[in-house]
């Protein structure tokens, strides 16, 4: 048995990653790996002295679990972060020496990402944006709020999901609500679904990256200065106040974002003890009550029963316009029918070949036959005009001046799935003001910056995997456009 956890996930060339680590093992080595076109191998350590260390108890009493909220305090190991190691994300794996344990098991390959017994970090270069100008946004406090703390043989489920803690606060210092420490083990899982083959695609053709995580973002104000382009990938749910107005700035200012996610900015967090923790104040059940209803870190939620200010004023769209497909296996089942095509003269679609319908044919689908709409998606609200092209309407606070350029209305997936789950899993999340059908929606707008937005977690995955070329074109027209901010009108 071998466990671990990083002091903190973002580190700089030149400076200190702190891992603590539980084993049963007499001694220990580590592997470092960085994650780009393959999984490479950039070091290993000298043996360490193991030993276990026990988690916190949950604070509910709960037998069997550990505490998802308190920070779990093993003992600390810190090691200097090599000066020629290149930027980028990083893997290290927890080797188990002595008795029983292979001398020198083999190394791991892309293919071997997801497990237990490894972590990953952040390596960031000094100074920021001194290798590319595209900034790769981590979504690291979604991990953190869906990590059980599980290893092999022993499933904790403690998260902000399973069996999670609430705080009640006390209305000035603390903040009410369901409590997450980043300092607890729990291996990859994210990383390896969404991320990992979406760098590799990104290094295999030519785009370079930096990268950072959301505490990054949220500690540092003047961190997207130095970069043209922010990129969010995948599932990134949980964002603080702080993080939402360096992004906002940044569109402002000029520069672009492209929203390759979904169920984005969903819930806002609080950072606490030391930014080591979050408190978010969610709609999340603890045994068979919810403690606190209506859950007021709710982004899009009118105030005082939640933040006031509708995620899609950022991201031009929104989950609870859109939905999730659950499953007896995640990600779930979903349609394999993608968007259709709008605006196919749009310069997204340039050399794609695909057609709106104006010609008078059947409009194309981008991604068809591929899981692109799914696992959790997003939209707008929307009316069609006379000539059958989707608008956004505005009335949820999504940009009058989003372009939709693709589109599906959500519908159950077949008749024996019991039906599709509209808003966020809990149950219904939707304005009774708003008549539009929930669609998964692809589209962009310009205010100062251009703002991109996927309208899916599985954009990611789907070109990372070139499941289907046009898919891959428009990233690639996307990513040539946007890595470089548009001069600002004078």
């Amino acid at each position: 048995m071998i466990e671990g956890y990083v002091g903190c996930e973002s580190v700089t060339v030149g400076g200190e990653l702190t891992l603590h680590i539980s084993t049963d093992a007499p001694r220990f080595r580590l592997r470092f790996y960085r994650l780009g076109a393959q999984l490479d191998p950039v070091g290993e350590s000298d043996a360490y002295p193991g030993a276990v260390h026990a988690p916190p108890p949950h604070p509910d009493g709960l037998p069997g679990r550990a505490s998802p909220a308190d920070d779990w305090k093993w003992p600390p190991l810190t090691l200097p972060v090599p000066e020629g190691w290149q930027p980028g994300i990083h893997l290290v794996e927890f080797v188990e020496c002595g008795p029983g344990h292979a001398d020198d098991p083999p190394l791991l390959d892309a293919g071997q990402l997801e497990g237990h017994a490894r972590v990953f970090f952040v390596v960031r270069p000094r100074p920021p944006g001194s290798h590319a100008r595209i900034l790769y946004k981590k979504s690291t406090f979604t991990r953190h709020a869906y990590n059980r703390s599980d290893r092999p043989g022993l499933e904790r489920a403690v998260s902000l999901y399973d069996h999670p803690v609430h705080r009640p606060g006390d209305g000035a210092a603390t903040h009410r609500g369901h409590k997450v420490s980043f300092h607890r083990p729990g291996g990859v899982i994210d990383l390896a679904y969404w991320d990992a083959p979406f760098i590799a695609w990104l290094e295999r053709h030519g785009y370079p990256v930096e990268f950072c995580t959301d505490l990054d973002l949220h500690e540092d104000p003047a961190l997207l200065s130095a970069y043209d382009l922010l990129l969010s990938v995948g599932h990134d749910e949980y964002w603080s106040a702080p993080m939402r107005l360096q992004a906002e700035r940044f569109v402002r200012g000029g520069g672009n974002i492209a929203f390759l996610s979904a169920n984005t900015c969903w819930w806002r967090v609080h950072l606490t003890d030391g930014d080591t923790a979050f408190v978010s104040d969610t709609d999340h059940h603890v045994g068979d009550e919810y403690p606190h209803l209506p859950a007021t870190d709710q982004w899009w939620a009118p105030s005082p029963d939640g933040v006031g200010r509708p995620e899609n004023s950022l991201t031009g769209v929104s989950f609870r316009n859109g939905g999730m497909w659950p499953g007896t296996e995640w990600p779930g089942d979903r349609p394999r029918v993608g968007y259709t095509v709008q605006h196919a003269d749009h310069w997204i679609y340039e050399g794609t070949g695909l057609r709106d319908g104006s010609d008078g044919g059947t409009p194309d689908r981008l991604g068809a036959g591929t899981p692109l709409i799914g696992y959790e998606c997003d939209g707008a609200a929307f009316a069609y005009d006379a000539a059958g092209i989707a608008h956004a309407t505005g009335e949820d606070g999504t940009p009058e001046s989003l372009l939709i350029l693709g589109i599906h209305v959500l519908e159950p997936v077949h008749e024996d799935f019991h039906h599709f789950k509209w808003g966020h899993w809990n149950g219904p999340v939707r304005e009774s003001t708003i008549s539009s059908p929930r669609a998964a929606t692809m589209g962009l707008y310009t205010a100062g910056g251009t703002v991109f937005t996927a309208g899916t977690t599985d954009w990611p995955v789907v070109c990372g995997h070139q499941q289907d070329p046009a898919v891959v074109r428009v990233t690639r027209n996307l990513l040539d456009r946007l890595r470089h901010r548009a001069p600002l009108p004078r």
